[in-house]
């Protein structure tokens, strides 16, 4: 059975987006539901996804293991992982992250963008690499299944904590630095420290991390999967595409300030651009996942490579690392 699993979406979530979601076939898709939040906040905005999984049961579930995407497959829904772009939920408590896991989520960042009290972020410009409370928050991420993502880590931290974790980590959405010089692009050095450990790479279609930005063609994006496969291994990559659908340019103020700065940070955006950049003409939203599918194929890929890029290895992944790990 194939799938199509989306690794990080942050949309302004409602029916017309759970809907396009079914018109796309996409199965399973991890929702980001914390960028700077607390944990009392956090769990708020777990609060109004119960509220979506009541309103929209026939659209979307809630999912927690890796049998719920076949279950979205058969029922002709999406299951919703939940997933923390930051530390900030577990504030400074690691307790806190087995009672996140039991809530329902399922990946969390140790860093978005700035040092955390875990790891260090991809816009600092020194990378001390893991902290002492980060080393220590892996092992109990392990522990209970809650999965290790550095997709706005630096470098160090990322390829230390690829070497730390005991279970494989993630990055679930971005490209290849080679290809694109993004500053949340991945050089191929901690592409290799994630991918040697068993981990997975989500590939992003957000306009700042492509080659041409919107202009990108799809061609070209399938072209760089091409390579990633070629270097690491096919087995090791999915989508994340990092999709911000139909919000505000109030939102990625948010994402990129919260609570932390009094001045205005632009990100990889700029003062005369400081708003979300329009999508690519072949990723408008959900419902262009066939085309991207289609781009895979058309690039030479095979019909079982093209079936783990757009979900398979990410199903396998998630069998293998939502559960908690066994007693030694």
């Amino acid at each position: 059975m194939t799938y199509r699993i989306d690794c990080v979406q942050y949309a302004n979530w409602s029916e017309k987006i759970f809907r396009q979601m079914r018109e796309g076939g996409v199965d399973a898709v991890n929702a980001t539901i914390c960028y700077h939040e607390n944990f009392r906040e956090t769990v708020q905005n777990m609060a109004q996804w119960n509220r979506w999984f009541e309103t929209y049961p026939d659209l979307i579930f809630k999912g927690r293991w890796a049998s719920d995407v076949k279950l979205a497959r058969d029922t002709g829904r999406t299951a919703i992982f939940l997933s923390f772009q930051n530390a900030s939920p577990i504030e400074d408590d690691i307790g806190l992250v087995e009672i996140l896991h039991e809530l329902g989520g399922r990946f969390m960042q140790l860093s978005y963008n700035n040092q955390s009290l875990l790891a260090t972020g991809c816009y600092e410009a020194e990378d001390p690499g893991l902290t002492r409370m980060g080393k220590q928050v892996i092992r109990e991420m392990n522990r209970v299944g809650l999965v290790v993502d550095m997709s706005h880590s630096a470098d160090r931290s990322t390829i230390e904590a690829a070497d730390h974790s005991e279970r494989p980590i993630t990055i679930t959405h971005a490209n290849l630095h080679s290809w694109q010089p993004a500053l949340r692009n991945k050089r191929d050095d901690v592409v290799r420290a994630v991918t040697e450990n068993g981990g997975m790479m989500g590939f992003s279609m957000y306009p700042h991390h492509l080659k041409g930005k919107t202009d990108c063609t799809l061609e070209d994006f399938c072209a760089m999967i091409a390579t990633a496969a070629d270097r690491f291994g096919v087995e090791h990559f999915g989508i994340g595409s990092d999709l911000c659908q139909d919000h505000p340019d109030s939102v990625v103020e948010w994402m990129r300030v919260g609570r932390w700065s009094k001045e205005i940070d632009y990100g990889e955006g700029s003062a005369a651009a400081p708003g979300f950049p329009d999508q690519p003409h072949w990723f408008r939203d959900n419902r262009d996942f066939g085309k991207i599918e289609d781009g895979l194929r058309q690039i030479g890929f095979a019909p079982d490579e093209v079936a783990g890029l757009m979900g398979g290895n990410w199903y396998r992944f998630f069998d293998h690392n939502f559960t908690p790990a066994k007693a030694a």
